[in-house]
């Protein structure tokens, strides 16, 4: 373990000049356990009813954090005032209208609901999608994903495996065959009834899309589930021995047709926050850049709101405290310790909670898209997501070979011993947290980005995701992490750099 306390502020790097150490450490020494649990039980407390996005209550929860940033000193910095609002569009599908058409072995209609489950990765194409099926089996190849098939303009079909929790499909593929020009893919799969039939009530159930973002954000491409049966009639195949198969991955191409027709109906609209505010940086000509501190104030709220809650018991809310009430936490308690900071840093800083992430990261995609500051002038996104629980000596900190920022952190860490904070690398790279958090948005659009991240537990999106289990002395720890290295972020010669690879991976293969 480090030390514990000791000399700290001789060890404060030399970005940090322009304040002097003392003034650095009663800034650090302004996030406090208390200031962290305080926020988590407004945040997370019961009468918040799980900040679903949207409702009243995350509504109440933005004009908390705005108030914060009112006595913080932050210039408002969203479309009017602290707050910058997005629409949200409530739709159903249009099951009197919507087909899916197999030309096959033996001709079918299917209707969506009753013997097709809609699978909804991204919005649902508004246009017909007619082609061929490709059908892949065998063990997946990730070096060959496309097993030297052509998609374009075809329906990639994958045999799935049920399991109690449901069924896995590799998101490689699914980029693999669209990046080839699938305009679609299926998915055959031997679901037990009552898993099916609950999945079949998910594709009539009214969702919720995120209005304002451009369509090549988010690519339509049809997306959809039949079961072994339909697809041995339709396709003259036989799913379940080639579930049974482990022979080497392979493509081919099935005498069969699938056309694609789904409609949906407008129910209501609806509006939500993100939160955004700004310190000023005092160099003239660095204050015009940006490092950013984020966090989604969103969870998932109760049963009804439909996005996963589920009762155990007497109790029916979805807190939210660790997830991300957490996140939400740290970006108020930064802002706090750098409006105490005198001079202010030489860039800018901006501290945003954003809402919608458990929809999709609808905030952060909406901000994204309509920034209220130049995406330009942004050189840091500091993400924090769940920071409040598991070990307690340790943050997981992902992105960090993606640019710079992970040697500055490391550099930031070990000056500060005293935090007994160990930055440790991306653990769970196949759970592809990386793309699961709001940092994402800012980085698909060429912004470095660090997430902060104690990894899930038993308590994810459950009703016992509650503020007494936050480990509050820990998250302050992390907090004050986040202070120091956004401060010699904010104070750098130097924006920070992508690594090349990354880049080419991250930003150019995402627009």
């Amino acid at each position: 373990m480090h030390p514990q306390l000791g000399l700290s502020a001789v060890l404060i790097p030399c970005a940090l000049a322009a304040q002097t150490p003392a003034a650095v450490q009663r800034a650090a020494n302004s996030i406090t356990a208390e200031g962290v649990r305080h926020h988590i039980g407004v945040l997370a407390d019961d009468s918040m009813l799980g900040r679903a996005t949207p409702s009243p209550q995350l509504e109440q929860v933005a004009q908390y954090v705005a108030e914060q940033f009112r006595r913080s000193g932050l210039k408002p910095a969203g479309d009017t005032g602290y707050l910058q609002r997005y629409t949200v569009t409530q739709r159903v599908v249009d099951t009197q209208v919507s087909v899916i058409r197999i030309a096959g072995a033996a001709p079918a209609t299917l209707k969506p609901g009753s013997d097709v489950y809609l699978l909804r990765f991204t919005p649902l194409p508004t246009r017909e999608l007619s082609g061929p099926v490709v059908l892949f089996t065998g063990t997946p190849d990730s070096a060959n994903p496309l097993a030297g098939a052509d998609v374009n303009g075809a329906w990639a079909a994958i045999i799935a495996t049920a399991m109690p929790q449901g069924i896995q499909i590799n998101p490689e593929w699914v980029m693999a065959v669209l990046r080839g020009g699938a305009i679609g893919w299926m998915v055959i799969s031997n679901r037990p009834d009552a898993q099916w039939q609950n999945r079949l009530a998910r594709t009539t159930a009214p969702t919720r899309t995120l209005e304002g973002v451009p369509s090549d954000a988010e690519p339509a491409a049809g997306a959809f589930e039949i079961r072994d049966a339909t697809a041995a009639a339709t396709l003259g195949i036989d799913p379940a021995a080639l579930r049974a198969g482990t022979g080497r991955w392979t493509a081919r191409r099935l005498p069969a047709t699938v056309t694609y027709l789904v409609k949906e109906r407008e129910l209501a609209r609806a509006s939500a926050p993100n939160v955004i505010g700004v310190l000023e940086g005092s160099d003239p000509k660095l204050k015009s850049e940006y490092v950013f501190f984020t966090g989604h104030m969103d969870h998932i709220g109760t049963p009804g709101a439909g996005e996963g809650c589920v009762a155990k018991g007497a109790d029916s809310i979805c807190n939210g405290a660790d997830d991300d009430a957490s996140g939400t936490t740290a970006v108020l308690e930064a802002a706090e310790a750098f409006s105490k900071l005198a001079p202010h840093p030489k860039r800018s800083l901006a501290f945003m909670t954003v809402s919608g992430e458990e929809r999709g990261l609808w905030g952060s995609q909406f901000f994204s898209e309509h920034p209220t500051v130049p995406l330009a002038n942004v050189v840091a996104d500091l993400n924090s997501d769940m920071v409040g629980r598991n070990w307690k000596d340790t943050i997981v900190v992902i992105g960090k070979e993606h640019s710079n920022l992970g040697a500055t952190l490391n550099r930031v860490a070990a000056a500060h011993p005293e935090l007994r904070m160990t930055a440790i690398d991306d653990i769970w790279p196949q759970e592809r947290f990386y793309f699961r958090s709001d940092h994402y948005n800012f980085a698909r659009k060429g912004v470095p980005i660090l997430f902060f991240f104690n990894g899930t537990h038993a308590d994810y999106h459950q009703v016992g995701d509650s503020p007494d289990k936050i480990d509050a002395e820990k998250e302050s720890r992390i907090v004050k992490l986040l202070f120091y290295l956004g401060l010699e972020v904010a104070n750098a010669a130097e924006r920070p750099k992508w690594n090349p690879e990354s880049y080419k991976q991250i930003v150019t293969g995402a627009n």
